[in-house]
């Protein structure tokens, strides 16, 4: 006789945890009725991440209780405060210890304390909970369930009851480990639908880092990895990796002009959408100038356009745009260009990329400027894998079609020149700014090295900037050795700027 084909599960729909960016991160949320680990050292925000769960389930509409095993109902409301959070609808449960116990009388005698008080809390929370009748707890934390039961044995199936008994009054429930056993809990973790890690890594200058991962997750494909996040008032804020081949996209190019003829002639006739552009060069030499310029060109096409400033302030750059004719200040107060000032010490790689994501995503820039690599490389000095989250960034820009400039300073002025980290080979545009001398004045010439998107002028221009803006001169066709900042000059007359034929 066949079988009849086994009944599908009905699929559940996702709950929300409350944090947009931990949504993304387990792909829609949490399954429901399951028991979820959420563990890390203390300070690392596993009691705003619970809280935030809560307030999720109590706006809603449903039933929710948050049990307390360390904490006092007024420190978990001076947390909520503290983000300025109404805790209406949660119900607090503490089951903590009174003075009492500091009385010699009440200590036990004939049993160990942990037979006794083991079971007074399980039957202190399971009444409880039949009274609220939750669909959302949080048990906080597993620490005391732990040195409650004494030996692992007794503590493992003290949570396997705990996971049967809620599961089958549909609660989802999230536990808090803050790590203090010596050795970390594998058999527990083994027992939970999902595992989340919290850390908070010390930095040698500047704030700590936080970051999460997902150590397990069972019948989800959840973003593996770790994932950048941060406190702020208001609660957790996750910054999903940025993974750009999630939406391969083919765009076609458009050229786009600088609006300054000469250099439009240098790059064969402008700047393509969908590529990044490395403006390399030392300091002084104009870079941020030419970029400033491509913003001011997109805007006049009808264009939004962002910059990220790591080292030079906001109020410096529109200043200095205002003396030479580029008007960002005006662009800036009308809405066209967002300018951002990055502090390198509060930076983390996850957070700048979902800066970067919004004014594409969220402001509709079709220009992004980063100001400079080297701010960029200061500020997550410990980030060994800072080529590859600039690698994705510049994938997923390009993907929409998003011109990018990067400014990249070198050491020294004239000469040889060193930079501190090498992007040109994932540029698919390599800019190269020089200092030179010429009759005792500092002039700045201006090559273009590298162009994927059309072909390029090969030679090497003077370039200056004046009150009336960026100006690229002539092919400095009578020098040798521009590159070096000692060039010979080769020609019966003088070709450079300010220096007219027969002055000496």
């Amino acid at each position: 006789m066949q079988r009849p084909p086994l009944e599908k599960e009905k699929p559940f729909a996702l709950i929300s945890s409350g944090i947009p960016g931990l949504d993304g991160v387990l792909c829609g949320g949490f399954t429901p009725n399951r028991l979820y680990m959420i563990e890390g050292t203390p300070g690392a925000g596993k009691t705003t991440l619970a809280l935030q769960f809560l307030i999720e389930g109590a706006r809603q509409g449903e039933s929710v209780l948050y049990v307390t095993l360390s904490e006092s109902e007024a420190e978990l409301r001076m947390v909520a405060a503290s983000h300025n959070w109404g805790l209406e609808g949660i119900t607090i449960h503490e089951v903590i210890p009174d003075e009492q116990m500091l009385d010699p009388g009440q200590q036990y005698t004939i049993f160990h304390p942990s037979e006794v008080e083991l079971g007074d809390t399980t039957k202190n929370i399971l009444s409880r909970v039949e009274a609220v009748k939750p669909t959302r707890v949080v048990i906080d934390s597993l620490s005391e369930l732990r040195l409650l039961a004494g030996n692992p044995l007794k503590y493992r199936r003290q949570v396997l009851a705990y996971k049967q008994y809620f599961a089958k009054r549909n609660c989802t429930v999230l536990m808090l480990d803050d790590r203090t056993a010596q050795e970390h809990d594998l058999e527990v973790k083994s027992i939970a639908h999902g595992v989340i890690s919290l850390e908070q890594v010390e930095q040698a200058y500047g704030s700590d880092r936080r970051r999460l991962r997902i150590q397990k997750y069972r019948g989800v494909g959840f973003r593996t990895g770790f994932h950048d996040y941060g406190i702020r008032q208001g609660g957790l804020v996750v910054y999903q990796r940025l993974t750009a081949s999630e939406s391969r996209v083919i765009r076609e190019q458009t050229q786009l002009s600088s609006g300054i003829e000469g250099l439009d002639q240098l790059l064969g006739g402008g700047l393509e959408s969908g590529t990044s552009t490395l403006i390399n060069g030392p300091s002084g030499t104009g870079k941020s100038t030419i970029a400033a310029q491509f913003v001011s060109a997109a805007v006049q096409r009808g264009q939004h356009a962002a910059m990220f400033l790591f080292e030079e302030s906001k109020s410096t750059l529109l200043n200095r745009t205002d003396q030479i004719g580029i008007s960002l200040r005006q662009l800036v107060e009308g809405g066209q260009v967002s300018i951002q000032q990055v502090d390198p010490a509060e930076l983390a790689p996850g957070e700048f990329a979902h800066a970067v994501q919004e004014a594409v995503d969220v402001d509709g820039a079709a220009i992004v400027v980063i100001d400079s690599l080297n701010g960029y490389l200061n500020a997550t000095p410990d980030e060994r894998f800072l080529i590859t989250h600039m690698r994705e960034l510049l994938t997923y820009l390009a993907q929409r079609g998003v011109m990018t400039i990067l400014i990249g300073v070198q050491s020294g002025l004239i000469g040889s020149m060193a930079s501190a980290v090498d992007m040109s080979y994932l540029a698919d545009n390599v800019v190269l700014m020089r200092h030179f001398e010429y009759q005792g004045q500092v002039k700045q010439a201006i090559s273009v090295f590298k162009k994927r998107g059309s072909q390029h002028e090969k030679s090497i221009r003077e370039f200056w900037i004046a009150s009336d803006g960026v100006h690229v001169g002539e092919p400095l066709l009578r020098f040798r050795g521009v590159l070096t900042g000692v060039p010979v000059y080769q020609g019966e007359q003088e070709e450079i700027h300010g220096h007219k034929p027969g002055r000496r």
